[in-house]
């Protein structure tokens, strides 16, 4: 008997089945064609490829999921990029099939090293690159630092970085990525070549939802990838997220997605239920806005998000009176009920009501009781909306077109315009201070004012018998409480009329030439040769 047996055909192995990954890891951008809403910054850097002017430090900054990380890891594989025939140099169009594309690609490439600032903060993993760098690439074109959220290092690690990153060696080029470019130091800034990538507009997003659930084999209503766009907020990380969740609620559904799963989904108060809402609240309907309000709450909407969805649908009708153009992922009815509004509202009512929500909608988002927050928020928009401008309204009041309430008299007719009080003349202005007393104030005048140019409300002094800052306030002082009007009252570098005081001694002066051409005075003179003339005494005090 044989010791042995036979165990028959062993049975092939299973075949190992793919983990699942999210769409935000699957439909990462692999070239530069597919990294949606940044085409400024691509072209940038082709032309930087293809001239050979390529930076050694490069800063990405953006909102989360715009591609900061992704467009790192693309420059790493346009600056290493061999070709299919190994032969190729830096490029714009990475391959993608060469060993440097495919190793940086599944994030194993030796040369290509990415780092967490969040999790190495210190100067002790600085320090590790900076040695690191001294020596060449092992089998890269270039060594390549990837530091994400690079704003996180310590003081200690940007300062122990300036050095080799304004100087570093020919074979290293850093890739930094941020989402507080504020918190980053000016001195690595300045060191750097910087990238804003932009926020994604909706439209892009809602096309490349589309385009990804088309790839997914799943269906979804155009409806529902603008919701999830508009939740996106720019970010297609995040709207990936939202749609990875939305084909996985629609697959237990039995159907594709759908624009009211995906409200129900993401918590968002209803697009019809909203502008039912607006109108009820236009309308004056207190009892009719209350019940539709506790409507969306019973079926679980957030207050926050009503508040949120009112200042939308104001915004956008807004952009409607305005003439902006139509957004295009904007369902036929709201548009058209956003134009009957604007047709009827106007732009002081539009901006009225856009600031009662926004109170609403702060008042709500810090309140212990969010829904009769809500509650009071849209009654008090609802009695607002009934007011008429009061721009308006005290018109209307005054031209007796309406009458006022009981118990609110009507605002009495504007005064006729008062009968202009200024001096006619610079000789009415220093009457005008002699009769208010304020003599000090006159003594400066005359002896220093060298007028330029009157006009009532304005005088011009000059500059060449300059006056102390206090006297022209204190002038334009008297004058404003007298005559009821601003005064400009400055000096001119150009030469002025005699001053009062010079004028009043040139009439004195002519006087006493005239007097000593009379033969009688002058035989006085002869036969008295110290006496002299004196001016009479005033009735009136003198000022001079």
């Amino acid at each position: 008997m044989s010791d042995s047996f036979d165990l028959g055909t062993p049975p092939a192995p299973a075949a190992t089945a793919q983990p699942y990954r999210v769409l935000a890891r699957k439909y990462r951008p692999q070239t530069f064609s597919e990294l949606i809403g940044q085409g400024a910054m691509v072209q940038t850097l082709g032309n930087a490829i293809r001239r050979q002017r390529i930076a050694h430090a490069f800063l990405l900054t953006g909102v989360r999921g715009v591609g900061k990380t992704s467009t790192a890891r693309l420059i790493a594989k346009a600056l290493n990029c061999i070709g299919p025939d190994g032969q190729g140099g830096p490029t714009i169009d990475p391959c993608g099939v060469c060993e440097p594309c495919r190793a940086i690609a599944e994030g194993r490439h030796i040369d290509v090293i990415e780092m967490d600032a969040a999790s190495h903060t210190g100067i002790d993993d600085i320090r590790e690159i900076i040695e690191a760098s001294r020596y060449a690439a092992v089998s890269a074109r270039y060594k390549i630092y990837i530091i994400d959220e690079v704003h996180m290092l310590s003081k200690a690690a940007f300062n122990g970085l300036l050095k080799t990153l304004e100087e570093p060696p020919a074979h290293v080029k850093f890739l930094f990525a941020t989402t507080e470019v504020n918190k980053v130091p000016v001195t690595v800034l300045s060191r750097c070549q910087r990238f804003d990538l932009r926020r994604i507009p909706a439209d892009t997003l809602a096309a490349h939802f589309a385009r990804v659930v088309e790839a997914e084999g799943a269906e979804a209503e155009a409806e529902a990838l603008a919701l999830i766009a508009r939740a996106a907020e720019g970010s297609a990380r995040d709207g990936l997220s939202i749609l990875d969740q939305a084909i996985a609620h629609a697959d237990m559904a039995g159907g594709g997605v759908r624009a009211d799963a995906v409200r129900e989904m993401l918590g968002l108060s209803d697009r019809n239920a909203v502008r039912d809402l607006l109108a009820l609240v236009l309308a004056g309907d207190a009892p009719g806005a209350l019940s539709a309000l506790r409507r969306q709450y019973d079926l679980g909407v957030d207050p926050l998000g009503v508040m949120r969805a009112l200042l939308e649908a104001v915004h956008g009708v807004t952009q409607v009176k305005v003439g902006a153009p139509d957004d295009p992922a904007q369902p036929l009815e709201e548009r058209a009920a956003y134009r009957e509004w604007a047709g009827t509202m106007s732009f002081p009512a539009l901006h009225r009501l856009w600031q009662l929500f926004l109170k609403g909608h702060e008042e709500v988002s810090r309140a212990a009781l969010p829904i009769e927050t809500a509650e009071m928020a849209i009654l008090r928009a609802i009695h607002a909306s009934m007011l008429p401008d009061p721009g308006d309204l005290a018109r209307r009041l005054a031209g007796g077109s309406v009458s006022a309430p009981p118990g609110v008299s009507a605002p009495p007719a504007p005064p006729a315009a008062p009968a202009d009080r200024s001096p006619a003349d610079f000789a009415g202005v220093m009457a005008l201070l002699d009769e208010r007393g304020k003599l000090d104030l006159l003594v400066r005048l005359k002896r220093g004012a060298s007028l330029v140019r009157y006009a009532p409300g304005e005088i011009v002094l000059s500059g060449s018998r300059p006056l102390s800052t206090d006297t022209l306030t204190d002038l334009a002082a008297v004058l404003r409480e007298a005559t009821g009007r601003p005064w400009n009252i400055s000096m001119a570098d150009v030469p002025g009329a005699p001053t009062v005081f010079e004028a009043e001694q040139d009439v004195v002066q002519a006087r006493h030439d005239a007097a000593r051409a009379n033969p009688i005075v002058a035989a006085a003179f002869d036969h008295f040769p110290g006496a002299e003339l004196i001016e009479p005494k005033p009735a009136k005090r003198s000022i001079t």
